[in-house]
């Protein structure tokens, strides 16, 4: 399942989006991660979360690429339940036009590894008219 949360830019997606992920870290049975464009504003991550920075991860540069890291994410760690993906639009060359593309092949990682996901995106309902939303969940 992919969870998204939409809205324009600083309208406290990153805080619903911690608040989330600290409350999923409580009931989980396995790991919680939380990715994250830079180092700010994870001192209110909880502690128990993996918090991971892309800018420490330069060289990932397209969907392919940063698919390719999900799956390693997993594959080193079979516990991971609960994967955040916060500002989706400022990792690795993803914008608008691409987003349906990138949903999908998220929501293919969310079937064989049974993570759900949670992702946040600076746009409007409407600028996201081309994801299909089977397998979709609008968190607001």
């Amino acid at each position: 399942m992919v969870n998204l949360l939409i809205g324009p830019k600083g309208s406290g997606k990153t805080q619903q989006m911690i608040e989330q992920a600290n409350s999923q870290v409580k009931v989980c049975n396995g790991n919680v991660v939380f990715i994250k464009k830079t180092h700010r504003d994870t001192a209110s991550v909880a502690f128990d979360i993996r918090t991971i920075c892309m800018d420490d991860f330069k060289s990932i540069e397209n969907i392919d690429e940063y698919i390719g890291f999900l799956y390693g994410m997993y594959s080193s760690n079979h516990d991971i339940e609960c994967v955040f993906i916060d500002g989706l639009l400022k990792h690795a060359d993803i914008s608008l036009e691409n987003v349906p593309e990138f949903i999908e092949r998220l929501k293919k990682v969310s079937r064989e590894c049974e993570i759900e996901f949670y992702v946040s995106l600076s746009a409007t309902k409407d600028e996201l008219s081309g994801i299909d939303m089977a397998d979709c969940t609008l968190l607001n």
